[in-house]
Parts: structure tokens; sequence; C-alpha cells
């Protein structure tokens, strides 16, 4: 009697000890396996300054037109409850029939961004190098309001912040940016003061219903998934979400390219542009 007692103790703890050992992993697995899918419409406005005085109204509207595949654009932000990886839904310009070349150097590239390592890897490309930038994710300081609005099916709540429009989009690129780096000097070499950083002021409408802290583009860090955000001149709108899709989609970081932080990056094209600058106003001037 006494060895069937104990065959049934060493049983049951064999048993047990199997439920135990089993069950960190099952739920390991449920978070991995959780993911969604959020659809973004990104319209941002084109003020074409003291040059658009001297268009008809009929110029303007082709200048615009031509600007298209610049001034809209698609994206698709895949999402686990840790990772994200946001890509541009690329389309051919319906005017040209071609892709806009020349944007892709000023343009954001895939992005991935890990919220629980604060770790942002984003491939970028200029003028045909490629380049993988490796850093955190931008820091944002977001003031949580209490007003609502219905986006779809998902209540969302109104968040804002106010960053540094050069670190908010670290990957584009104007000459009015890049002055802003030359030393400024009066007339007798006495430099000037340092001009006021310009600020963009944030807007985003994020839902609790979706309980993950991701966003399009640069944006994340919310207590639910941002469904609309406004910077500057443009606004990104979620379209479309789907939530555990039966094709999952595999979340990893970029891979290819030369690894460099965003201030470095920032410095090489900085220089790169100048570059191209002298070397076109030495050829004007022979």
């Amino acid at each position: 009697m006494k060895s069937v007692l104990l065959k049934i103790s060493l049983f049951t703890l064999a048993f047990l000890t199997s439920m135990l050992s089993t069950k960190e992993p099952v739920v390991e697995n449920e978070v991995q396996e959780f993911q969604g899918e959020a659809y973004y419409f990104a319209k941002s406005s084109m003020d074409l300054g003291r040059w658009g005085a001297r268009f008809t109204e009929e110029q303007k509207k082709q200048v615009k037109a031509r600007m298209k595949s610049r001034l809209e654009k698609t994206y698709v932000l895949s999402f686990n409850k840790e990772e994200s990886f946001f890509k541009e839904d690329e389309k051919l310009d319906a005017m040209s029939g071609a892709t806009d070349s020349w944007g892709k150097n000023f343009t954001q590239g895939d992005s991935y961004k890990n919220v629980k390592n604060n770790e942002l890897v984003q491939s970028q490309e200029f003028y045909g190098k490629k380049f993988l930038v490796k850093d955190k994710l931008q820091a944002i300081d977001w003031q949580l309001g209490k007003e609502t609005k219905q986006i779809g099916n998902y209540t969302c709540f109104k968040a804002s912040a106010l960053l540094p429009s050069d670190e908010l989009s670290w990957y584009n690129f104007s000459w009015d940016r890049i002055r802003r780096t030359e030393p400024k000097v009066d007339s007798t070499g006495v430099k000037a003061e340092t001009p006021e950083i310009p600020m963009t002021q944030i807007v985003a409408w994020y839902s609790p219903q979706i309980p993950v802290s991701h966003g399009p583009s640069e944006f994340w860090g919310l207590p639910g998934l941002i469904l609309e955000v406004s910077a500057g001149d443009t606004t990104m709108l979620c379209s479309k979400i789907i939530m555990n899709p039966e094709e999952k989609t595999e979340i990893i970081a970029p891979e290819k390219g030369k690894q460099i932080t965003k201030e470095d990056y920032q410095k090489t094209v900085v220089e790169k542009m100048k570059e191209f600058r002298n070397n076109r106003m030495g050829r004007s001037r022979g």
C-alpha cells in the first residue's frame, strides 16, 4: 500500500512540475502571437511662399498635382505588444508613372521600434548610399487631455506635445535647416547669437481599446495605439485596423546599411549637401 501511495505521489509531483514548467512559455507565446496592422493615410499641405504670387490658379493646381506623390502617402504599421515596424506603401506617381526618386533622399525609411528596450532602428538612403540608423526612441513629453472623439469603432483621447522641429523630422533636410547649422558672424567678425530652435506642436488621438504604446512615424509612448496625429503641416489618420491577422508579419529590425546614430547621420547629410552647393557655385563662377 505504501508503495502504491509513493508511486501516486511521485506521479502527481512529476505532473505538477511539468505543468509549472510549461506555463510560462505558453504565456510568452501568447504575447508574441498578439499582432495588429494599422493603415495610415498621410497628407501634407504645401506653401508656395512668395513664388506662389507669380502663379495663376491653374499653375498652382499643376504644381500640387505633380507634388502629390510627396504630399499624400500611405503607410502600414505592424505591431505586437513590444515591437512595431512602420513602412511606406509606395505607389507610382500617377502623373509621371515613376516614383519620386529625389524625395526618397529626405523621407523616412523603414522604421523598427522596440518600446521595451527604448530602441529605434531605421533604414535610410541618401543618394544611393544605405545607412542603418540605430538610436533611442524620440523622447516625447505627452500632455494627456480629457477630450475624446470617435475614429472608426474606437474611442480616442487627445494628447499633445511640443518638440524641436529638427528632432521630429531628423531624416528630412532643407536649405533653411542647413543654414541654421552654419555659424553667423556680424560685420566685425563677432559671432552672432544662436537663433531660436523652431518647435512643432503635436496633437495625437490614441485609443486605450488597443493597449499598446505604438504609433506611426516617430510617435509612441501613449497608453493606447495612436490613430491620428498632426504635426506641423502633416496629418496622419488611421483608415483601417486588422487585429490578429491570419497571416502574421515577422516584425524584425532592418539590417542593411552603414550603422550610424541620428546625430552622425544628420552631420553626414549636411556636409554632403554643403559640398553639392559649393561645387555648383564653383561651376557657375567658372
